[in-house]
């Protein structure tokens, strides 16, 4: 018989940290004589290691219901990852999407960043923060095999709206001379003065 597949919701904490969830379900089986069919429910225990992906299966073999010449079906349950409020997991990586102002991006500031263990790491950003910029720290990521993967944090500058004239100017004058422009520009060397003759 086909296996009966059922999703097994786990947040992220609980894919972290491990935890234990036990699944009632309900077959058929024969009275003791074997006689007649009658439901019965029957609690399932797993054990979900640190680590586990979305998309683990875990086979209770011969769990489903019992039939006249019918080898009972496997159970299998399979791990649906809940998604996090501020965490999302890329293999054994986690990332976090920090927010941060234009004038803390171009100056300074510190982040508050939430683990999966409860702790909350406070993390200065001393560098200026320009689009697409990351921090890894390493061993604050999932579990796996090899050790613990990273934490990657994807700062997200907010610009304004809206500024005023007078700010713009201010702004104007102490960036100016900051900014260079990478450009693919041909230098050629100048003449000497036998080439020029």
């Amino acid at each position: 018989m086909d296996a009966i597949v059922s999703d097994l919701p786990c947040s992220l904490e609980e894919l972290f940290n491990g935890c234990i969830k036990k699944l009632k379900i309900t077959r058929k089986r024969f009275n003791a004589d074997k006689t007649e069919l009658a439901e019965e429910a029957k609690v399932l225990t797993v054990s979900v290691k640190p680590g586990w992906k979305k998309g683990t299966k875990i086979t209770f073999p011969n769990e489903g219901d019992e039939g006249e010449d019918v080898v009972p079906a496997d159970v299998v349950f399979v791990i649906v990852e809940s998604a996090h409020a501020c965490l999302i997991r890329e293999g054994a990586n986690l990332v976090y999407t920090a927010r941060v102002s234009l004038s803390d991006a171009l100056t300074e500031c510190a982040i508050i960043v939430p683990t999966l263990d409860g702790r909350k790491l406070s993390l200065p950003v001393p560098e200026v923060v320009s689009p697409g910029y990351e921090k890894s720290i390493g061993g604050e990521g999932m579990p796996s095999k090899k050790g613990r993967g990273d934490l990657i944090i994807r700062f997200k500058v907010l610009f304004p709206n809206f500024l005023a004239e007078d700010k713009k100017k201010v702004l104007r004058e102490t960036l100016s001379g900051t900014v260079t422009a990478e450009t693919d520009a041909v230098v050629e060397a100048p003449e000497t003065e036998a080439e020029a003759n």
